[in-house]
């Protein structure tokens, strides 16, 4: 398997714990900014670009889930870090699900946000890579974005949003494209009940591309002791609601 060297940031002092923050499809570390100087207050915050995304290089060919997770191991390896908190947020959220089942003794604590297990219909996946590779992610920026914030929040907060829309349209078409395959090929419903680490889930009560239920809910409902809290937000509830997340992923993985 052939590991990738991911692109990444420290914020914080070196003597405190470890939280990694990995982020979702089309975005760099970037999308952390509004929660990243309050958390490197307690923590030393590791972000970092997926393969194919932002300064982070893409191998070549298809890869999947596991792939994305082996780089973060790799990556925790290469700084000689052997344990850390991680918060995933979308497809971040899956690469975390994979490290919880796989190689518990690397992580103290897991925060999921806005993430799955599994999406039943794979085709709006595969409908969204065919259209990165017709005609870029430029192209699907704008409707994907449009889906991660409510409307009533995005009006008062524009600068963000087209922050946001760069920031997708930056991305490789193929890595973008390799990712949305990923995704289509993602199951990590069995990984589920093998997961012992302490686990807060996050989902967003408007998140119309991956709802409380089924989504959030089979997570804490098959995750040993998972916990789940229900923001007033969508795909990207975290940052809509950023002082209550700011407050439960300190409090979760500063108790471990």
């Amino acid at each position: 398997m052939r590991t990738v060297e991911v692109h990444h940031e420290i914020t914080g002092a070196s003597d405190l714990p470890v939280l990694v923050l990995a982020g979702p499809l089309g975005s760099t570390l970037e999308i952390w900014d509004p929660l990243v100087e309050a958390l490197a207050e307690r923590f030393q915050v590791l972000r970092y670009d997926h393969r194919g995304h932002g300064r982070s290089p893409a191998p070549g060919g298809t890869f999947t889930i596991v792939d994305l997770a082996v780089d973060v191991v790799a990556l925790l390896d290469r700084l000689s870090i052997e344990r850390a908190a991680f918060c995933g947020l979308s497809l971040g959220g899956m690469v975390g699900i994979c490290l919880a089942a796989n190689v518990p003794e690397r992580l103290s604590s897991l925060v999921l946000c806005s993430t799955s297990a599994y999406y039943d219909d794979h085709g709006p996946w595969v409908e969204r890579g065919a259209s990165v590779r017709w005609a870029g992610t430029a192209g699907i920026a704008p409707d994907v974005v449009a889906g991660w914030f409510t409307p009533d929040w995005a009006a008062v907060h524009p600068e963000i949003v087209e922050k946001t829309i760069k920031m997708i349209a930056g991305t490789p078409d193929d890595g973008y494209a390799e990712c949305c395959s990923a995704i289509a090929g993602w199951d990590g419903r069995r990984s589920l009940g093998r997961i012992n680490t302490p686990t807060l889930v996050i989902g967003g009560s408007q998140d119309s591309g991956t709802p409380v239920n089924p989504h959030a809910k089979t997570l804490e409902k098959a995750i040993y002791r998972a916990k789940l809290e229900v923001f007033n937000g969508a795909h990207l509830a975290i940052f809509e609601e950023a002082d209550r997340a700011r407050r439960l992923i300190t409090r979760h993985a500063s108790a471990r």
